[in-house]
């Protein structure tokens, strides 16, 4: 599902982010990304949505070499990508039924269809409730749920969080993270990207190491 074989990124200036790096993620798999600030998280998961592209080496979703992807097809390839950020990144000016419902309207989604699905997103998150508020009235954990629908609302196979529980307390963070959980259980691959070594140990997952740009531990979740 998701494969990177000797890959490495130089930003310009010489930076650089992520130095031969190597795995594979099966159809299905959850995993955690962690490594100290500056490690190449965030860079790896760009990578995979194409927000940007590798220096070196290749990179492979699904089948699809992201090399050979042209900037049509792009668009393609993230709707089949959710992508959960530790800023939310809401629009503040947008209620959370459409902050959920914007990727499908740009997909072209029916009207009905629209509204059957960001309800059940909702749903799945515990913010049915809250569909016509704005994300200024919510809590940080709110805001993060109202995140998460949006980013599951196009039922993609992929699903990659950012730092997701950076900005959470404990008890929610776990939460969010048995969120992913479900989700993984019903077949979506699962990336997580987190600093919170102590949390991600209780999730009995994958665990991949990034220090300096490199991949230096792949650890398998205990038997």
């Amino acid at each position: 599902m998701i494969r990177f074989s000797n890959v490495t990124k130089r930003y310009p200036g010489g930076q650089e982010a992520l130095s031969d790096v190597s795995l594979h993620l099966a159809p299905g798999e959850m995993a955690f990304l962690t490594g100290h600030s500056g490690a190449g998280k965030s860079t790896l998961l760009k990578l995979i949505a194409l927000l940007e592209r590798a220096t070196r080496g290749q990179v492979v979703i699904n089948g699809q070499n992201l090399a050979k992807l042209g900037r049509r097809r792009v668009p393609l390839l993230r709707r089949n990508i959710g992508i959960i950020f530790q800023d939310h990144r809401l629009l503040l000016d947008r209620t959370v039924y459409d902050n959920v419902a914007l990727p499908l309207i740009i997909a072209g989604f029916p009207a009905r269809e629209i509204g059957r699905r960001v309800r059940a997103a909702l749903d799945k998150v515990d913010l049915l409730g809250k569909e016509r508020a704005y994300p200024i009235t919510l809590s940080g954990g709110e805001q993060q749920r109202v995140g998460i629908a949006r980013a599951i609302v196009t039922k993609p196979p992929i699903l990659l969080a950012d730092e997701p529980t950076g900005n959470l307390d404990p008890d929610l963070s776990r939460e969010i993270m048995g969120l992913f959980d479900q989700f993984n259980q019903v077949g979506v691959t699962v990336l997580v990207a987190s600093h919170d070594l102590d949390l991600i140990r209780t999730m009995n997952k994958r665990i991949l190491v990034l220090r300096q740009g490199r991949l230096v531990d792949d650890t398998a979740a205990a038997a």
